[in-house]
């Protein structure tokens, strides 16, 4: 691989291709803001040299989203050294920011970027895995281009895993090999999403979305069982479109239908935008030089401005619970942060402005302790991520509540019907005791 590269003329040096990732990560010093790229394009060998380095560095501050791997960098006895401060939480750093180790920076998806460029937070490092070089030089961010493009472009210093594993793809994420300070290649397998089977009331939940999804419609839906049971029951829509922050596997069948064709998409007609991407190998084959994926920014994918102008427009977002009002908790469980904002009020706010769109929310009834997740009122410190005002169509297993234009009493009622039966009495109870009658 060293000696093709070397072949191109690309202007890489010595220097740059390193034979180690210790060697990659060696010119991160103290003091330096490290942004690492997210989800399956996490380069897990550069993160392991750079934790490595944890009794050397002090003060390094970790900008990251979501990332796939061991973060090693968390570990207690590198607290001196790296400062984790996250824009989403993932399972691999949860404990961390819960038990005041690491901190949360909320944001909407779609204004990261932003950050970035305006240095409200500063990078001096970007930590990518990339496609190895074409004949003309050029790498690709892969899977996951969505806030990694922003802080490659003000980061002072680029550090690349050159991955073969890692897909080719069109859009945002090509950047000439000349713009590594350091790169070197290792070879790993990407993080990958098993199957979900899903059971009977994710299917229910999936047709009742499904049955107000109209032809025609541009879909945004994220990554989970909820999103792949709407896209099971959408086998006999037509000319459906995809512009959405992420996707995963659910979306393939329908592309191999001819049930996904973008054909009446007014922006990117015949191409499916995404921000990044996470699933099995054969989406990552799939998306491998494919035209008909476009891989872009996600300050442009989530602008609300953009996905209002796209008539049918469908949001499908989940969340952990709602109350009997309307407001959607959807980052943390009580004052425990379990995610964060990601890009559901971009997408709610775009689609509720489009000509004929509908932002929905989709949850099960209740929990998997057999809890609620509708509720007279939000836990305390629950966060609200999406208004009451914002909030259109919600869905469970036993229907869906269209609450756009209803007053209080009214949203109160419709939440309730489709709560499960054995919350309902309860629920009743709570509202009659807040609003004297329903």
């Amino acid at each position: 691989m060293e000696a093709s590269i070397f072949a191109l003329n690309t202007k890489v040096t010595m220097g740059q291709m390193t034979k180690t990732p210790e060697e990659a990560v060696s010119i991160i010093e103290s003091g330096e803001a490290v942004f690492i790229h997210t989800a399956g394009a996490t380069p897990q060998r550069l993160v392991k040299a750079l934790s490595s380095r944890g009794d050397e560095l002090r003060d390094v501050t970790i900008y990251e989203m979501h990332t796939e791997g061991v973060a090693h960098y968390i570990e207690e006895q590198y607290r001196d050294a790296f400062h984790v401060k996250a824009l989403f939480i993932g399972p691999n750093i949860r404990k961390a920011v819960n038990a005041g180790y690491a901190d949360f920076i909320p944001s909407f998806f779609s204004e990261v970027p932003m950050m970035f460029r305006s240095g409200v937070l500063p990078v001096d490092v970007a930590l990518i895995q990339v496609s190895p070089p074409d004949k003309h030089g050029y790498c690709s961010l892969g899977i996951s281009v969505e806030t990694t493009k922003a802080a490659v472009d003000v980061a002072k210093k680029v550090i690349a895993q050159i991955n073969p594993r890692m897909p080719r793809t069109h859009g945002d994420g090509l950047l000439h090999i000349s713009r590594f300070d350091r790169c070197v290649e290792f070879e790993e397998e990407l993080p990958e999403i098993p199957p979900h089977t899903l059971t009977d009331e994710e299917r229910r939940i999936g047709q009742h979305v499904a049955g107000i999804i109209e032809d025609g419609a541009t879909l945004q839906m994220g990554i989970g069982a909820i999103p792949d049971a709407v896209l099971s029951c959408l086998g006999n829509h037509k000319d459906l479109g995809v512009h959405t922050e992420m996707f995963s596997d659910g979306i393939l069948p329908l592309v191999e239908s001819g049930v996904i064709n973008n054909r009446l998409k007014t922006r990117h007609p015949g191409v499916i935008v995404s921000g990044f991407l996470l699933g099995s190998r054969k989406l990552y084959d799939f998306v491998d030089d494919n035209p008909v994926v476009r891989m872009l920014d996600i300050q442009y994918v989530n602008d609300t401005a953009v996905i209002r102008r796209m008539p049918k427009m469908t949001s499908i977002n989940s969340a952990i619970e709602i109350d009997i009002t309307g407001q959607v908790c959807a980052d943390s469980i009580g004052t425990r942060i379990y995610s964060g904002v990601g890009g559901q009020m971009d997408f709610i706010r775009g689609a509720s402005l489009s000509p004929g769109g509908k932002p929905i929310i989709a949850l099960p009834s209740s929990t998997s302790r057999g809890e609620s997740k509708i509720v007279p009122m939000l836990k305390p410190g629950a966060g609200v991520v999406t208004t009451r005002a914002h909030v259109h169509y919600v869905a469970t297993e036993f229907g869906i509540a269209d609450l756009y234009g209803k007053h209080l009493r009214e949203r109160a009622k419709l939440l309730i019907e489709i709560s499960h039966p054995d919350h309902q009495e309860t629920l009743e109870r709570a509202a009659f005791e807040r609003f004297g009658r329903l």
